[in-house]
């Protein structure tokens, strides 16, 4: 059981940094081009559909490898009534609220895009993908946080 826990931390760490990364990238180098009609409807379409793609297989390893690590690691009393313990439940908000803007953020644009225009859906998706990209910035903080040995 103890090579296990390696596993599922650097799949759950892995797919943080490609997940954050990538809905950091979508709203600060993909839509401001968008924005400004700078980038093909079709290339958009299809990075976003990527980023899509990345949340939901985020998800399900999150599941897997973050529900393995609170199950060896916590107990109910001790997420609810320690500081890392809080730390772990702000980071499953996060986890989906930045979920849910991604895929609200994303269904704009794609309903958009599929009827032909550019700036407009961009422009309808731009809050989601900003608070996405707000609220990863505050994830990684809180996975920081987390890792600290001495500071909680």
């Amino acid at each position: 059981m103890d090579a296990l826990n390696p596993v599922m931390w650097s799949v759950h760490v892995g797919f943080a940094v490609l997940w954050t990364g990538s809905v950091f990238f979508v709203a600060t180098a993909v839509l401001p081009p968008a924005l400004r009609g700078e980038i093909d409807g079709d290339a958009l379409g299809s990075m976003v559909d990527r980023l899509r793609w990345i949340t939901r297989i985020a998800a399900l390893a999150f599941l897997a490898s973050g529900g393995h690590m609170a199950g060896t690691l916590y107990t109910v009393e001790s997420l609810t009534s320690t500081g890392r313990g809080h730390l772990v439940l702000t980071m499953i908000g996060l986890w989906f609220l930045i979920t849910g803007l991604v895929e609200a953020g994303s269904g704009k644009l794609t309903d958009g895009l599929d009827a032909g225009k550019l700036r407009e859906p961009a422009r309808d998706a731009k809050p989601f993908f900003y608070g996405a990209a707000g609220l990863s910035v505050a994830l990684v903080v809180t996975a920081g946080l987390l890792a600290s040995p001495t500071l909680l």
